[in-house]
């Protein structure tokens, strides 16, 4: 051993410092890869920076530290990194009733200000698709009000509808709600429904995908990180999972737009933090 280390110009000691260094290495990386399988057993397919923000607790306990480039690349080499999957389905069949887009140039400043809703399909295996209209408060990131439906039919987001008003809490006076022109939001009962409770409907323009981005986003989320994009055995399958995932993403995902805070921990005023934005006034972006 002498020779060998004299050959390197390395003493004994440093050789067995190095071994050590390497050995506690190994093992905090192991410890990692557990703590990092723990979240995402809930969070399947949560990326790199909100893992290392929800590892930040678990590591301090273990007495861990790890920056963002050694966990990607500790992802990396572990086959761990999320890889991203486009597909696309239409959703939207425009209604001949039309409002306007209330929100460019609008400030966001507080809960309850701006409501969005879409809808989105879910691949089953005894028939082709189910949907999942979806209502999210757009301060918050909240997911207010969901359901899972059979059909395109407005009945679905009907019902998101008034889970959202059940859950609020809230006068809704001056509330915008906003989505795209399809016909379930522009059908007479949805419309009503918002009259009724003196909220503002607000529509994008036609064809113009970006007029309703933040709920693009959010259902993108739901589907690339909690594999609602998966084929589902049924319909009760995919009310089960989507009600799991909007409790998780809720109530346990941190969310970079809020500096990591969850959306229901905002939402609900738990923390005092304030996360206003303005909506460019040409044109909707996130």
């Amino acid at each position: 051993m002498d020779e060998i280390c004299a050959y390197y110009g390395i003493t004994r000691q440093a050789h067995y410092q190095m071994l050590r260094r390497e050995a506690s290495r190994e093992r905090e990386e192991l410890l990692l890869l557990e703590l990092v399988r723990q979240i995402r057993r809930k969070h399947p397919r949560m990326g790199g920076r909100k893992l290392l923000v929800k590892l930040e607790p678990m590591m301090s306990t273990e007495g861990l530290r790890i920056g963002r480039d050694r966990l990607f690349d500790l992802l990396r080499k572990e086959d761990l990194l999320v890889k991203r999957r486009k597909a696309h389905r239409r959703t939207t069949f425009p209604g001949w009733w039309r409002t306007p887009n209330l929100l460019p140039g609008l400030t966001i400043t507080h809960p309850n200000q701006v409501w969005v809703s879409d809808i989105t399909y879910l691949e089953t295996e005894t028939q082709p698709f189910v949907y999942l209209f979806l209502l999210m408060d757009l301060y918050s990131r909240y997911l207010l009000g969901w359901h899972v439906s059979d059909s395109l039919a407005a009945n679905g987001a009907q019902m998101a509808l008034q889970m959202a008003l059940q859950q609020s809490q809230c006068g809704w006076q001056g509330l915008i709600h906003h989505s795209d022109h399809g016909v379930q939001y522009t059908s007479l009962t949805y419309l009503s429904t918002l009259s009724d409770h003196a909220i503002l409907p607000s529509m994008g323009e036609v064809g113009n995908c970006y007029d309703n981005v933040f709920a693009e986003r959010v259902i993108g989320t739901l589907k690339g990180e909690y594999r609602l994009e998966d084929r589902l055995s049924d319909i009760f399958q995919a009310k089960q999972l989507s009600q799991e995932s909007v409790f998780l993403y809720n109530t346990d995902r941190p969310h970079l737009a809020l500096d990591y805070a969850v959306p229901r921990d905002v939402y609900f005023g738990h923390i005092s933090t304030s996360f206003p934005f303005i909506i460019p006034a040409q044109e909707v972006v996130n």
